[in-house]
């Protein structure tokens, strides 16, 4: 029903305006926590099965080929999926789906087959791109259209703080434990030791899909507004503005600095995520025998805070016990500062955009992370790591200001493009693919992290030339 979105009477307006979307606010902003929380738990998931599964730098990064390959398989398929199903169903369907794929990772850790949990891994992606394609229109256009930049700034910081924490709680559960227990591990056969730690990644998908299975309850229940009872005069305006445009060119992909968009957003994405999940590997590669007293500090002051958050929860207190060099659990405290970074940036960047020249804060972040990159592949030690976080930091405002220079003058096409720039979130699947083979067959980690470096530099040129409208 699209007719209350076309009228306009006051008695319209003033029921949409004193409506309450608090409740449905909150449950949009669980799911993106969700996103972000399953999605980086990846990062610290790839590490932890090149061991168990005992793979190669490549084989470990079809970790991340296999979920965020289903964004691109399952883009299309989730609209016609939510147009049947209306988005409130959809929800509530994407949320058993991905319930399914983390129950997926039982058959994998008793076997302890790589292919299980690949499987597993793609159904959970498949369900997350389901939600995805389901909660960003819906956040936009739940409640009035002036506070819809707010609305989306507040979903994306709860994803950036549960793709933060995340790797902690990760490290803790598939990198912590006692030095008993770690005593007790490295004194059983190789296969023996493998099978005991490959059972310990059931305890976190098993709660995971309880909590799923909840909350998949939970939007069964709630009484949500369907699109075409918000009498919003914002997405009509924006409807008619399109319709209004004129039609120049056949298809979005004749707009020059789009199709330069697609492949900008391609290689964000690839590699914020490519950095993320070999930043424990690339720290495994430097021998580092002594970390600094601030790093050390850093491992120990996070591990209280989450084993606090642990007890609160009713669970046993896991601590890790650091050592003085680099070892895997203090690589999931610099993967979760790596996000860390993304998330203060993101604070800081709501108000800051809305002041400064986006593009040329596009530019100064793009020169930033290809310098620091270049620099970590250059330099030895706890230095690369934390050249590797900054650029965390500079990755924060690439999304929201790559996004809308790649549709600025479409007009008509507005829509056909911002489906090709949601599938180009592909590049999950396929940079970290690229350094896995460079890093396993072409000179090791340090020759594979040159491929962030060209990302960095296809980014600023996007930023300096590309997004001009020809």
């Amino acid at each position: 029903m699209a007719a209350p979105l076309a009228s306009s009477s006051p008695t319209t307006t003033t029921a949409a305006a004193s409506r309450s979307y608090a409740l449905p606010m909150a449950a949009m902003t669980s799911l993106f926590f969700l996103f972000g929380a399953v999605t980086n738990f990846n990062d610290v998931l790839m590490p932890y099965l090149k061991d168990v599964c005992q793979l190669t730098d490549l084989q470990s990064s079809l970790v991340q080929s296999a979920f965020f390959g289903a964004y691109f398989l399952m883009s299309l398929p989730a609209g016609l999926v939510l147009k049947k199903l209306g988005y409130q169903r959809g929800i509530v369907l994407g949320l058993l789906v991905m319930g399914a794929g983390a129950l997926l990772f039982i058959p994998a850790a008793n076997s302890r087959t790589f292919g299980v949990f690949l499987l597993g891994l793609g159904v959970l992606g498949a369900g997350i791109t389901l939600l995805q394609v389901a909660a960003n229109p819906y956040v936009s256009i739940l409640g009035p259209a002036s506070g819809a930049a707010s609305r989306v700034s507040i979903v994306g910081v709860a994803n950036n703080f549960g793709g933060t924490l995340s790797p902690l709680l990760g490290g803790m559960l598939l990198f912590g434990g006692s030095a008993a227990l770690k005593a007790r591990l490295a004194a059983l056969p190789l296969e023996q030791r493998l099978a005991e730690e490959a059972t310990l990644v059931k305890g976190p998908y098993i709660g995971l899909a309880v909590f799923l299975a909840v909350l998949a309850g939970v939007f069964a229940l709630l009484k949500l507004p369907e699109l075409e009872t918000f009498a919003e005069g914002g997405a009509t305006k924006q409807t008619e503005t399109d319709s209004a445009a004129p039609a120049l060119r056949r298809s979005a992909l004749d707009y020059p600095h789009l199709v330069l968009g697609i492949a900008a957003i391609f290689v964000y994405v690839g590699v914020e995520v490519g950095l993320g999940s070999f930043l424990i590997r690339f720290g495994e590669s430097q021998g580092i025998g002594q970390l600094s007293g601030f790093t050390q500090g850093l491992v120990r002051g996070l591990n209280v805070a989450v084993n606090f958050v642990a007890v609160l929860f009713g669970q046993p207190p896991a601590p890790v016990e650091t050592t003085a060099g680099f070892t895997k659990a203090v690589g999931a405290v610099l993967v979760s500062s790596y996000w860390f970074g993304s998330l203060v940036g993101r604070l800081a960047g709501i108000p800051l955009l809305s002041r400064l020249d986006a593009r040329k804060a596009l530019v100064a972040v793009c020169l930033t992370a290809l310098l620091a990159v270049l620099a970590s592949v250059l330099v030895r030690g706890e230095a690369a790591l934390w050249l590797v976080v900054l650029c965390g930091l500079c990755n924060s405002i690439m999304w929201p200001v790559i996004f809308p220079l790649a549709i600025t003058g479409l007009g008509t096409h507005t829509k056909q493009g911002s489906s090709f720039l949601i599938m180009a979130i592909v590049g999950g699947a396929v940079i970290p693919l690229l350094m896995g083979f460079v890093a396993t067959y072409l000179g090791g980690l340090r020759v594979a992290f040159l491929l962030p470096a060209l990302c960095y530099a296809y980014l600023l040129y996007y930023a300096l030339r590309g997004y001009r409208v020809r």
